[in-house]
């Protein structure tokens, strides 16, 4: 059932309003408010759907309620009544925030179809609201010891800003998770985010993949071809497992970090980009720069924020804390209900070497939960977890 509130002074008009609006569809909740002091007390104390507000009226004119209610609860679209002499004023407060205007004596069609769509985008926009906590989910990074701490606290410092970060750690310990939360934390966040793994991308395509081709520039190029940091323009590129980059490659990459331009392979046209870059490898590069296999001056550009993620065995009073998140998460993927852990398989799992980190906790929790009792038990534990 939608809500919708009318701020109207003149009574006659609202009640038309309210008629026509009830007439239409019979689940429309329709409140009325006298004036716009009473319609900014009923926004404090009740959500809604849409508002229609008069735009001239004593005590607080619609502008004034516009600008007071988007501050309160900004999603809540506005659609502004305007009389001949308002309509000025009914263009600017689409600048303010409104949805759309209509003017006196409202138009039958025009109001109920404006009334729908702007109903029809609230409902969008929170569908979008909540798809986006879902995917942030998936991405949620779990633990309170004071190394995950350090690096939530200083993801906060670093999202606003369009600083490259360096995310460095052992495979398995969640870098991924990092460079997400990066990015869903900084204005980029409505933007693309489109990852890239070096390592799995043979190093004589790697130069395709990121930048592009144009038809022509190998044999299996048959037609243009945009690359990544096109596609991520905008947004943000994160190019995980980057010390296994080859040599030319990590040069276009140089060269897209310093001129924020890159070409396609087989063009000499240089094509504009505004991308933010995230970098992540399990590698010590400093040691690949020595080797002469990791260009320095790329280091120095990617690395102006360094995160170290923490092995899995650096923190292992997070332990109990994946293990709950990952039943959960599993026994919702699989549809089953969710197993317990008791407290000696708790303490086993802690005491464990965990090589593989995070990733490898997680398949032996999933392996636990199939084959497992109904309560995960220490011997459950000492049979099935392989360690």
């Amino acid at each position: 059932m939608s809500k919708i509130l009318v701020i109207e002074d003149e009574s006659a008009i609202r009640r038309v309003l309210v008629k026509i609006l009830a007439e239409e569809n019979d689940s429309y909740n329709v409140v009325e408010a006298e004036d716009g002091l009473a319609g900014i007390d009923v926004i404090k104390k009740e959500d809604f759907d849409l508002v229609l507000c008069d735009i001239k009226m004593p005590k607080m004119d619609g502008v004034e309620v516009l600008e007071a209610a988007k501050k309160i609860k900004p999603e809540i679209p506005f659609i502004m009544i305007s009389g001949h002499g308002d309509l000025d004023t009914a263009v600017n407060t689409m600048r303010l925030g409104a949805y759309d205007y209509i003017s006196k004596p409202p138009d039958l069609n025009r109001l109920l179809t404006t009334v729908r769509n702007a109903l029809d985008r609230k409902e969008l926009a929170v569908e979008n609201k909540v798809l986006k906590k879902k995917i942030s989910k998936n991405y949620e990074m779990i633990g309170e010891s004071k190394e995950i701490e350090a690096i939530k606290e200083m993801i906060e410092k670093v999202a606003p800003t369009d600083a490259r970060v360096l995310i460095t750690g052992s495979n398995g310990t969640g870098k991924e998770l990092v460079a997400h939360w990066v990015h869903e934390k900084s204005p980029r966040s409505s933007s693309p985010f489109v990852e890239v793994n070096c390592a799995a991308i043979p190093s004589e395509l790697i130069e395709s993949e990121l930048f592009g081709h144009v038809k022509g520039a190998f044999t299996s190029a048959v037609k243009d071809r945009a690359g990544k940091f096109e596609a991520a323009n905008k947004g943000t590129i994160f190019l995980d497992e980057i010390g296994d980059m080859s040599l030319s490659a990590q040069a276009k990459v140089l060269r897209a970090l310093q001129e924020n331009k890159i070409s396609r392979v087989g063009s000499d046209k240089d094509i504009k980009v505004d991308v933010r870059v995230l970098a992540a490898t399990n590698k010590n590069l400093k040691k690949e720069i020595e080797e002469g296999k990791f260009r320095e001056d790329l280091y120095h550009r990617l690395a102006v924020i360094l995160i170290k993620v923490p092995a899995l065995n650096e923190r292992r009073n997070d332990i109990p804390l994946l293990i709950e998140h990952f039943s959960t998460k599993i026994a919702a993927e699989q549809g089953t209900g969710q197993k317990s852990f008791s407290k000696k398989a708790v303490e086993l799992l802690k005491s464990y070497d965990w090589t593989g980190n995070v990733r490898e906790l997680r398949n032996v929790v999933e392996r636990l939960i199939i084959l497992g009792g109904k309560e995960v038990s220490e011997e459950d534990v000492k049979l099935f977890a392989s360690k």
